[in-house]
């Protein structure tokens, strides 16, 4: 019978430990190093729904043109209802997403049952990650506060900012809503004398206010940097200038990616490109365009600066208004070509709901063109689903029909 001597044994042993310890090695490598990104940045905007994005394709290159959206590998479209309405409203949408359950309208970071829910934010904090919100419109609105706040009234801004700076903890915060951060006596709207600037000053966070401070920051000193860029919603992206100070999304997206990636174990950036929703509301066509191509500028930033070790993933939140883009433009029609009475003598665009406020230069002066079907003082949301794209390590798992809810488990596995 064959027996080995001590000294083969023990080589055996080693031959058999070193063996284990190269296949244990093996399994942390593919479902950590490999699987998990580095960074993951999720990116939010109203009407990012093949109705809105086909118009704006075409605004900015014709039919032909292709957006940065679309050379995304992974696709699918999202339901959004709400627990409550089949058409969800902007507190219940983000909700859904922040926190992986359905929340009723007119609620924010809360179940059915008004518990108080985790979010994505809290949830990528405790596996070690810094953490960022971005929005060119408030930090304030309801789509940004949902990854901060809980509470059954959405509208209540004055809670919503003491909420940021009383147990947020985000490291960079970039947007707007300075008003809802400042008492009265400084040009704010709190009534209860709190300048909550001041407070996050003292916490630690460096305080920006315009673009050439915001890329002066340094993140070698790893920062906590809050930037308040204006004291509501930032500029709509026509009605940025030569001299104007405000940095566009593109700009907040790629400087907040610098901030963040100075820890080895990565950071969550939630992005929301909050004015395309704000210009759907007044049925302003050529503005809601002009910022769904604000928000692809962001997404080629947020590639372009990640790279490719990030998981980066772009979601509708809901569609507002219920844009249609109308036949028969031709094919190489493109900007104010798509605007106004098209040569069929029919409005290029045209609304489900708003106040058909929306309006076309022609040589004669301003003209609306943009009929609503059902004429209210604001545009609503309307029942149809959104898309969502995605690239980097995970996204593969972005196909078919899903839920809203199933882009928080997605990054949940990603964190």
């Amino acid at each position: 019978m064959f027996s080995m001597n001590k000294k083969n044994r023990n080589r055996f042993l080693a031959l058999v430990c070193l063996l284990i310890f190269l296949g244990l090695g093996g399994l942390f490598y593919v479902n950590w190093v490999v699987q998990r990104p580095f960074g993951v940045i999720l990116i939010l905007s109203d009407n990012l729904t093949p109705s809105a994005l086909t118009p704006a394709r075409n605004y900015q290159g014709g039919a032909d043109h292709r957006l940065r959206i679309d050379k995304f590998p992974h696709l699918a479209l999202l339901t959004t209802h709400a627990n409550d309405f089949a058409v969800a409203d902007a507190a219940a949408v983000a909700s859904s997403i922040a926190t992986g359950q359905k929340a009723n309208n007119g609620t924010l970071g809360m179940a059915a049952g008004k518990t108080r829910l985790p979010n994505l934010i809290e949830i990528a904090r405790q596996q070690g990650r810094t953490t960022g919100i971005v929005s060119n419109a408030s930090l304030t609105d309801a789509t940004a506060a949902a990854f901060y706040a809980k509470t059954p009234d959405p509208l209540d801004y004055q809670n919503l900012a003491r909420q940021l700076v009383e147990g947020a903890d985000v490291s960079v915060l970039l947007g707007g809503g300075g008003a809802d951060l400042l008492p009265d006596s400084k040009g704010g709207r709190r009534t209860d004398g709190r300048d909550l600037i001041l407070e996050m000053r003292n916490q630690g966070y460096d305080i920006v206010q315009n673009q050439a401070e915001l890329e002066s920051t340094p993140s070698w000193r790893t920062p906590k940097t809050l930037g308040l860029f204006s004291m509501g919603n930032m500029e709509f992206s026509d009605e940025f200038s030569a001299t104007s100070t405000q940095p566009t999304l593109a700009v907040l997206v790629r400087n907040a990616i610098r901030l963040l990636q100075y820890n080895p174990r990565g950071y969550l950036l939630i992005v929301d490109a909050g004015l395309s929703g704000k210009a759907a509301t007044q049925n302003e066509g050529e503005r809601t365009l002009k910022e769904m191509l604000a928000l692809d500028d962001a997404v080629a930033a947020a590639v372009d600066s990640a790279g490719e070790k990030a998981l980066v993933i772009v979601a509708g939140k809901r569609s507002v208004g219920g844009m249609r883009l109308n036949g028969f433009p031709f094919r190489n029609d493109k900007g104010a070509g798509l605007l106004g009475i098209n040569a069929q003598g029919v409005p290029s665009i045209t609304w489900s709901t708003g106040p058909e406020s929306g309006t076309h230069i022609s040589p004669e002066g301003p003209v609306s063109n943009e009929p609503a079907a059902s004429k209210q003082a604001a545009a609503i949301g309307t029942a149809e689903d959104v898309i969502a794209v995605g690239t980097g390590p995970g996204s593969e798992t972005i196909n078919g029909f899903m839920d809203n809810t199933d882009i928080f488990r997605l990054i949940e596995k990603a964190l």
